[in-house]
């Protein structure tokens, strides 16, 4: 039946004369075949519900929209069943049988789940976070989809903004090279083949840059600042071949990004050659309404002028185009020019040759939460920790003694996925303790404890528990939690304490504004720090948090993100050795919330603070230090790393010659590690203030213990280059400084010249 039903397909189209002949021929060959009510129904994506909603509306008599032509893609459905069920009203049922493009939010992994977007960048590697798009890609096409609303690659420097959990943190530089991997994961090199799906690159443009790190707030900033800090990842996710773009809920220059025509068509298509087609956000068209651009009708017909080619949810397109062609606010050639970059979406999808090529009924056993897959999870989420302080070396532990294992996450497997899992299972998730223990066997004595509620306050429970009880609230008291947890503590030789964020403290619509770990736990570990016992905090959250007090009194601190599906074995690689920690923030950790936006490539200032004297009239707080608990790049290892000056194959260049930076890195600690070397350049004098210091490259590099290694970069012109005023990419002669090391505030640092 299924090959009847496609060559029927074929036949009405007409595309058989067209075999050899490109998709866009195609695509206009079908197109004009096509009702004006079938071309706006193309331009339709809605969701029967069901699923992970991220807005007020669920779409309505969604099965008679399809068979009348009027839906171009669903989301919010999956596995081979549903998805045929779908396909075969659109295919079999509506006029000219076109098939229905199939989308998800598919973030960090499909069914098996890796850490959190943070947290993979921390890993910075760009080889696993390839991989864990191709397996989540995999995985989705295996339940019938073909596009996944990601990667997001929105810069942000404002933990308090939920989503910087969904993103790679506040680096241009580190951001684009992150989205080109997860493009070519997910998409692989053929885009029609049945275990690889369309990308769909989030939220153009500038959704970081929210306001107060408010979730859905204004975002206003320069040109100058777009172009350089912003809108690199973009641009780079865009260079790979992403097939889509998703608008963002934000206004730019005024104007909201989904009717932005600047943005959508100047910027996106005009200056940057973008082939593919512009999603909106969910009712983000819609909501043009609230931000003051006029009605319905009015921004619909703006959204689609501006360049947007698909409406999410909302359906004004749906119900008001018609009437805006017969008033002539928009063309019916405004219509077929979006209707038509959906149809090249299909054809390159393959959904034409075969409309049913994602949908078999054998592929989810074999293909999704394989054992091989879960192995994959556990490496990535182990690579993706970042040791934030090891006194005394008290880590990696022994396998032996009693070990006090407290904490409301550490015997939970409910949040150890992280936000943003639509389709995975919480209960096939491995807990801390779980992992631990099989990590001892019978070796180590762990007693648990839960000691503490994620949080006392069932109203703030109440709104991160909207998926599901992330934050229960236990029938005992505090008190008595905290005294069960003592006790056991008093009986250990160390304490190692899970504590942080339920899933849904981060992510979309879950801004913070303080940031510090709920006071609830907090109390917890004072009381566990009045033990006098060795205390290990070992983190899961979804951005960075305020950790001043942790950070003076925990013996270690290992961030350890949401680490995903395998969270607990992955954790207990870590904690006993199996894993040395390599992981490095890619988003700066504040010391409080008054200093944030906090990122390190900021600009100086006339009148910048050196950290010496009192500071009067210079650019700093009269109650806090200027500095971060955590700088961007930083992250410890148990091994010891030993950078040697920087030598460089020139000192004084000319034009577009070339240099190469190197240092020497030695392993001097006792454990096997691999550390990430990391470039950074200054430009001290410019026809423009630039930044203290832009990242320009990094190597991970893997040592044993005592081996060295020379680690080197090659630099050219656009390492040196930035946006002028005229927003035109420039270099200029003058000084510049080399930096390399371990993270953006610990470098070697060497002069060079560079001419004309």
């Amino acid at each position: 039946m299924k090959k009847t039903i496609t060559l029927t397909a074929a036949i009405i189209l007409g595309l058989t004369a067209f075999a050899q002949n490109d998709i866009s021929t195609k695509a206009k060959a079908l197109l004009a075949k096509m009702t004006l009510d079938e071309k706006i129904g193309q331009l339709n994506l809605v969701t029967p519900g069901g699923g992970m909603l991220t807005g007020a509306v669920v779409s309505s008599d969604v099965e008679s929209k399809i068979k009348k032509g009027q839906v171009g893609g669903l989301f919010g459905i999956y596995s081979p069943e549903k998805v045929r069920k779908a396909q075969d009203l659109a295919v079999k049922e509506s006029r000219l049988h076109i098939p229905m493009i199939f989308g998800l939010d598919v973030i960090h992994g499909h069914k098996t789940i890796f850490p959190i977007p943070l947290g993979l960048s921390a890993s910075w590697d760009m080889g696993l976070i390839e991989a864990s798009a191709q397996i989540a890609a995999k995985e989705a096409t295996a339940d019938g989809l073909n596009w996944a609303f990601s990667p997001m690659v929105d810069i942000a420097r404002d933990a308090r903004w939920g989503r910087i959990s969904e993103g790679s943190g506040e680096d241009p530089f580190l951001g684009g090279e992150v989205a080109k991997a997860v493009v070519h994961g997910y998409q692989g090199k053929n885009l029609a083949a049945n275990n690889t799906m369309m990308a769909c690159v989030k939220h153009f443009a500038l959704y970081g840059g929210a306001e107060a790190g408010r979730e859905y707030n204004t975002v206003d900033m320069s040109r100058i600042k777009m172009y350089e800090y912003y809108l690199p990842p973009y641009k780079a996710a865009i260079d790979a071949g992403a097939g889509s773009i998703m608008s963002s809920f934000n206004e730019i220059d005024a104007v909201p990004a989904s009717g932005n025509q600047w943005l959508l068509t100047d910027l996106l298509r005009k200056q940057w050659g973008f082939k593919g087609f512009v999603v909106s956000d969910y009712t983000s068209v819609n909501e043009m309404t609230a931000h003051g651009i006029g009605d319905l009708q009015t921004v619909s017909a703006k959204a689609l002028k501006a360049g947007l080619d698909m409406d999410m949810v909302g359906e004004g397109m749906l119900t008001t185009l018609s009437k805006s062609i017969k008033e002539g606010k928009v063309s019916i050639a405004d219509v077929d020019q979006a209707c038509l970059r959906i149809l090249e979406a299909k054809f390159k999808l393959g959904l034409f040759d075969d409309p049913y090529r994602y949908i078999d009924d054998a592929r989810p056993a074999k293909d999704i939460l394989t054992a091989e897959n879960r192995e994959a999870s556990r490496k990535m989420a182990a690579h993706s920790m970042v040791l934030l302080r090891n006194n005394h070396q008290i880590l990696p532990l022994k396998k032996s003694g009693t070990i006090a294992l407290v904490g409301p996450l550490a015997h939970n497997r409910r949040n150890m996925l992280g936000t943003w899992v639509v389709a995975g299972d919480w209960q096939k998730s491995v807990s801390v303790y779980e992992g631990m223990q099989q990590a001892v066997g019978n070796t180590a004595n762990i007693i648990y404890a839960k000691g503490a509620n994620i949080t006392d306050d069932a109203k703030f429970a109440a709104h991160v528990n909207v998926f599901g009880v992330q934050a229960d609230i236990d029938t005992r008291s505090p008190a008595d939690m905290i005294n069960e947890a003592v006790a056991a503590a008093n009986k250990a030789d160390v304490i190692v304490a899970v504590v942080g964020e339920s899933a849904d403290m981060s992510g979309e619509s879950s801004s913070r504004a303080d940031i510090s770990i709920p006071a609830s736990q907090q109390t917890l570990l004072k009381a566990l720090s009045a033990t006098g016992k060795p205390l290990v905090i070992v983190l899961i959250n979804g951005r960075p948090l305020t950790l001043v007090w942790e950070n003076e009194h925990a013996t270690a601190i290992l961030e350890a993100w949401a680490p995903g599906t395998e969270a607990g074995n992955a954790i207990a690689d870590v904690l006993f050795g199996a894993y040395n920690p390599s992981g490095k923030i890619t988003a700066t950790f504040p010391r409080s919330v008054g200093q944030i936006p906090i990122y390190y490539n900021h600009k100086n200032t006339g009148r910048p603070f050196d950290g010496t004297g009192i500071g009067k009239f210079k650019s700093n707080y009269l109650d806090e230090s200027n500095d971060p608990l955590y700088p961007f790049g930083y992250g410890l290892s148990y091994t010891k790393f030993e950078y040697s000056d920087i030598k460089l194959s020139k000192k004084e260049l000319k034009g577009n010659e070339k240099l190469t930076a190197s240092v020497v890195l030695k392993n001097a600690g006792n454990y096997a590690g691999e550390e990430v070397v990391q470039l950074y350049i200054s430009d001290p004098v410019a026809s423009i203030t630039r930044s203290v210091k832009d990242l320009k490259g990094f190597q991970k590099v893997s040592l044993q213990a005592g081996e060295s290694k020379t680690v080197s970069f090659e630099i050219g012109t656009e390492q040196l280059s930035f946006f002028n005023s005229d927003l035109k990419k420039v270099w200029e002669p003058g000084e510049f400084i080399i930096q390399i090391g371990t993270s953006s505030a610990e470098v070697k640092s060497e002069k060079l010249v560079w001419n004309k």
